[in-house]
């Protein structure tokens, strides 16, 4: 994953998250540590699934039940954000942990490759927002869909080629008066 931006800012270690988890009065079991040290330290939006079998290699007693009623327990405590990735693999959502700076996603639709973008323009369009309509925002996530530089390369070579190979058009029909 890549990030750009102004100000970057790398995310957050794993025990700022666990001591996130202990403030709500969550105990911090074996098994949401490792949940909790799995996606801050992938580097990766992983799925439930992916988390699981990742989880599974670290504690071969961890079963599905109990990484989805963590995540759901996260979710809840607000200290892990669910995303859809602009539904790049279907219905696949990912997770990540909110005490990261606030981002936006930037997704390629054609390879699915995800990169984040922190900065100044974010914070200014929220405060944009806020003054505008007089709301306070306590969550915003955005997400961009579009074609990493690599994939806009093979789009045009694939358009040209595609230009190529089509039959030439067929002439005009006369009228026939």
């Amino acid at each position: 994953m890549t990030c750009y931006g102004l100000k970057e800012q790398p995310p957050m270690g794993a025990r700022s998250t666990q001591e996130s988890l202990k403030k709500p009065g969550l105990r911090l079991t074996r098994q949401r540590r490792i949940l909790l040290e799995l996606i801050d330290r992938s580097g990766h939006h992983l799925d439930a699934e992916h988390l699981y079998r990742l989880a599974k290699e670290r504690d071969p007693g961890i079963n599905r039940v109990t990484v989805y009623r963590t995540l759901k327990l996260l979710k809840q405590g607000q200290l892990v954000d669910e995303l859809d990735l602009m539904h790049y693999d279907g219905d696949q959502h990912y997770y990540e942990t909110r005490l990261k700076q606030e981002h936006a996603h930037m997704v390629c639709l054609r390879c699915g490759k995800v990169e984040e973008f922190f900065g100044d323009p974010l914070r200014k369009l929220r405060r944009e927002i806020e003054t505008h309509f007089g709301f306070q925002i306590l969550v915003a996530r955005t997400e961009v869909g579009g074609y990493c530089a690599h994939c806009q390369v093979l789009r045009v070579r694939e358009m040209q080629e595609a230009a190529a190979q089509a039959p030439p058009p067929a002439p005009p029909a006369r009228r026939r008066r």
